[in-house]
């Protein structure tokens, strides 16, 4: 029920791998934060936006799709309100809130209900609908544009592939889909129009944080089968160019927009698909190690021409990445923990933050550790323990 508070589940406790201090945020049900390429963070009140499961009235573990909705924290008080009531369902199954994003101020959030796209005004409650799906297409995640008038998403063909936790059907969507479209929809609720079409399964849909005529979306599918992963779109001439251009060595993924405009992304080399399962194996390319690598990996930074400006080997393994305000510090979550980065010298090496023992068994269980708007704190899921809850963390 939208308005429905619960008191706060704030405890502490300190990590038994480095003694530093955990906050545990929630404790009720499932709980994950917004995707790592956006921010769950407020940026202008001690607040964080966030999905749960604690109003569905049934206690699943993650991987039985139970239903989400969206909640506020007070992260001073820990008091928890609920924002939306998506209950219904759908083709026997949750519908819930989905794909999340919003702006930095938190005013506007968007959102992804079953065949819709809806936008709710924080400051009325109000819930509008700005496109609703009516061919055979799946909706991606929607990005807000910085000036704020409209937002634009991924949309690709359904294919029949199965479905389910450890990258189920990854690797069937990659060769399937050859249908797949940049949807831009107007805030307002005034219409929409397809922006870019494509022969690719696309994803990863990101407006540039300061230019709202340009964004980055990506070929989707196992990295080492990709052969150019980030793609920069420019909706005023309606094309497309690719950023950082590769060769038959790279596997490019988990590309993001710095605070400051630049597209930061991991490249792993030749045999690494960008996945880790609960087995701590990858889900397509099994025959290669997590950590096993034919070169040496690294991340780079790109400008918004796509040319790479600067590039820092990093020669371990983290699943994401991503970056604090000036982009001098990375954090990362490797197999078992979570690790500092320092990227502003020549040399860079990781340094363990904490032990976020998550099972990575679904894709809310990831980490997707996120800085907040000023670097301070750290917000990362785990479901150590049963049931996916969100930590925060001083770097």
């Amino acid at each position: 029920m939208i308005g429905q508070t619960w008191k706060s589940e704030i405890h502490t406790f300190n990590d038994p791998k480095t003694g530093r201090e955990i906050r545990q945020l929630t404790s009720t049900g499932n709980n994950h934060h917004l995707y790592f390429t956006e921010n769950s963070f407020d940026a202008e009140k001690d607040e964080i936006i966030f999905l749960s499961d604690r109003a569905s009235g049934e206690d699943r573990p993650p991987h039985e799709n139970s239903s989400y909705n969206l909640f506020r924290m007070d992260l001073r008080s820990g008091e928890i309100v609920q924002l939306t009531d998506e209950s219904g369902a759908e083709n026997g199954r949750p519908s819930g809130v989905g794909s999340v994003t919003k702006t930095p101020d938190s005013q506007i959030v968007v959102y992804r209900t079953g065949e819709q796209i809806k936008k709710l005004d924080m400051a009325t409650g109000r819930t509008t609908v700005i496109y609703e799906e009516a061919d055979n297409y799946s909706l991606g995640a929607p990005s807000i544009a910085p000036n704020g008038r409209y937002v634009a998403f991924c949309r690709n063909e359904k294919v029949d592939v199965p479905r389910g936790p450890n990258y189920t059907g990854f690797k069937e969507s990659f060769y399937l889909i050859k249908d797949g479209r940049i949807t831009v929809a107007y805030l307002d609720g005034s219409g929409w129009f397809d922006a870019f079409k494509d022969t690719h399964w696309v994803g990863h849909f990101q407006f540039c944080p300061d230019d709202s005529t340009l964004g980055t979306f990506c070929h989707e599918g196992p990295w080492n089968l990709v052969t150019q992963r980030i793609w920069l779109l420019d909706f005023a001439s309606r094309e497309a160019k690719p950023c950082f251009r590769q060769t038959e060595q790279d596997s490019v993924g988990h590309e993001f927009w710095t605070q400051d405009g630049y597209i930061f992304f991991d490249d792993r080399g030749p045999g690494h698909d960008g996945t880790i399962t609960s087995d701590r194996t990858q889900a397509v390319a099994t025959d290669v190690q997590v950590n096993q690598n034919a070169m040496i990996p690294f991340v780079g930074l790109a400008d918004r021409n796509g040319n790479v400006v600067r590039r820092i080997d990093l020669p371990y393994y983290c699943n994401h990445y991503h970056a604090n305000p000036d982009h001098t510090c990375l954090v990362g979550d490797d197999v078992d923990d979570l690790v500092l980065i320092d990227i502003s010298r020549p040399h860079a090496s990781p340094v363990v933050l904490c032990n976020h023992r998550t099972s990575w068994h679904t894709q809310s269980a990831h980490c997707h550790p996120t800085w907040s708007w000023d670097g301070a704190r750290i917000l990362y899921a785990s479901d150590f323990g049963g049931r996916i809850n969100l930590y925060m963390v001083r770097p």
